[in-house]
């Protein structure tokens, strides 16, 4: 693959990247998923130290940049003994990365179900938990279903990230491409065609189920 013009080999280089890319993302909306839910349901527990313990973790993790994270899990942790490979150097990282970023998002959507909601709830003598399950979850899920179909995007864009650790994804491969080959605007304009390729049908997924919610709706009608 080293020196020549573009060729099928390379594109398949990229092809190839592309799928990591998507394995990647994959690992990291399952996983960040779980300790999205777990931090939804920390931020929202009736005990204080919970959710103020719960809180700061998010707080610390959304106010460093992902990339710090990244170099942490993988140049850090075998500073301490631990050796991990950079898949799941990169997996560990985006789960932390989206578990505070979309637990947030379902903890709003949580505290978004109308009041008398969770008051109808009690009234029918349920505990907390099965008011929580029964009741409040199945209407928060409706809400959180357009933003978190939206996150999708964010989640595939900062798999990009993963390439500073060497883990070839997308944007890896096309930078080996490119520094054989020295074209950078050819390699970086196919990579961005794919980027968009693989976000733009989700992009337009959210506004669908936006407008299928009625949430986009309410939304222009607030806005003055």
């Amino acid at each position: 693959m080293m020196g020549g013009h573009l060729n099928a080999f390379h594109l398949a280089y990229l092809a190839n990247g592309a799928m990591w890319t998507v394995v990647l993302s994959a690992m990291a909306f399952l996983g960040g998923g779980v300790a999205a839910f777990l931090v939804a349901l920390c931020r929202i527990s009736p005990l204080r130290i919970v959710r103020v313990a719960s809180g700061a973790v998010v707080q610390l993790v959304q106010g460093t940049p992902l990339l710090v994270i990244l170099f942490l899990a993988y140049f850090g942790l075998p500073a301490i003994g631990f050796s991990v490979p950079p898949l799941l150097a990169a997996g560990a990282s985006l789960t932390i990365y989206v578990g505070a970023f979309l637990g947030e998002v379902w903890r709003g959507a949580i505290l978004a179900v109308p009041a008398p909601q969770w008051e109808a709830a009690e009234c029918l003598a349920l505990s907390r938990t099965q008011r929580l399950f029964q009741v409040i979850l199945p209407q928060a899920v409706r809400i959180a279903t357009p933003p978190t179909v939206g996150f999708l995007v964010q989640i595939i864009k900062s798999t990009s990230l993963a390439s500073a650790i060497g883990f070839v994804e997308l944007a890896r491969a096309g930078q080996i491409i490119n520094n054989s080959l020295l074209e950078p605007f050819l390699i970086y304009v196919i990579i961005a065609c794919v980027y968009f390729a693989l976000c733009y049908p989700i992009s337009r997924w959210s506004r669908r189920l936006e407008r299928s919610t009625g949430f986009a709706r309410s939304a222009r009608v607030a806005v003055p």
